[in-house]
């Protein structure tokens, strides 16, 4: 508990090491640190929650990694310190998240306000998505008061980053076209923000093109909330040009959802809705685990897929099994 006491002040201090030692308890998978991170994240919870979840996504090309890099650098010389942290659902395939090269961001990398963790490879993504959770309740404890999630994947990490942040963000390109590059309208649907990126030079006209397009679009869905209306912003990440607005955008927004009593009611949801999620991952793993379900499981998969029987008579019998133990 001394130890776990300790880690928990130098993670207060803002102490780098404490910090990488906490989050790398927080990933282990063994069931003894599981414990362990647990009961460090009780400790520090009275210390989250002061700083503002921006999730940013977009479609392969729109520059996401440089947006991050000059968005966190006017952030840090603004005097805020910045966390920069990774949904990646593909890592396990791919041998590592793409945020694992920090030469991706070279700059932000080195200072000393910025903090940029991959995600750790994971089975599923929602595995990885716990970690991150968990991860960003430690940052916060730490004192980074804003803290970026990155999608890298796609389709539902969408979803699954857009939960867990107050601000989500979208980049585009500056060649929306008539179907917006493909985007889902599930996926506009999200968003708090749309950000063309690339709006420079004889890119500009297409940018402004894509900026009307993708305001069009939004006119054909209902407004997520009555207290807000998403922009359609343009900027250059590669000139740092338009990143004071999107920050500007970022605050106005979280002003509109605390005097409509949205920002702390969104927050209280997100927190119920991952109590019911670990849950049921928990149940999961438990029935699984069971000696007997884990015995009969490989025969009656078999069984199923063989068209011998049928997927409920399959999924009774291992209930039973596990009932009756």
């Amino acid at each position: 508990m001394t130890i776990l006491h300790d880690l928990a002040a130098g993670v207060r201090a803002g102490n780098i090491r404490a910090l990488a030692k906490a989050i790398t308890l927080v990933e282990s998978r063994n069931l003894d640190h599981s414990l362990a991170a647990t009961t460090l994240l009780d400790d520090l919870l009275p210390d989250t929650g002061n700083a503002i979840r921006i999730g940013i996504s977009g479609v392969p090309g729109a520059g996401k990694s440089t947006f991050i890099e000059a968005f966190g650098l006017y952030l840090t010389a603004q005097g805020h310190k910045v966390a920069v942290l990774a949904v990646d659902p593909s890592s396990q395939r791919s041998g590592g998240s793409i945020l694992g090269d920090k030469t991706r961001m070279e700059e932000l990398s080195r200072d000393p306000k910025a903090f940029i963790r991959p995600s750790p490879a994971g089975d599923t993504l929602g595995g990885v998505a716990r970690k991150t959770r968990e991860t960003m309740l430690i940052c916060e404890a730490a004192g980074f008061d804003v803290i970026i999630v990155e999608t890298v994947g796609v389709g539902q990490s969408e979803i699954t980053v857009a939960s867990m942040v107050d601000f989500f963000l979208l980049l585009q390109l500056p060649n929306a076209g008539d179907e917006l590059q493909g985007i889902k309208r599930g996926v506009m649907e999200i968003a708090d923000a749309i950000l063309v990126n690339k709006a420079e030079g004889e890119n500009r006209p297409r940018a402004d093109l894509a900026r009307q397009q993708c305001a069009n679009a939004l006119h054909m869905t209902a407004p997520k909330s009555a207290n807000w209306q998403v922009p359609v912003l343009l900027c250059s990440a590669l000139h740092s040009e338009g990143i004071a607005e999107v920050w500007q955008t970022v605050e106005a927004f979280r002003a509109a959802m605390q005097q409509g009593g949205e920002f702390v009611a969104k927050r209280a949801l997100q927190n119920s809705d991952w109590m019911w999620t670990l849950l049921m991952d928990d149940l999961k793993e438990t029935f699984l685990r069971h000696p007997k379900v884990e015995a009969l499981l490989p025969q009656l998969q078999e069984s199923v897929a063989a068209g011998v029987t049928t997927p409920g008579a399959a999924a009774r019998r291992l209930m039973e099994v596990f009932r009756r133990s």
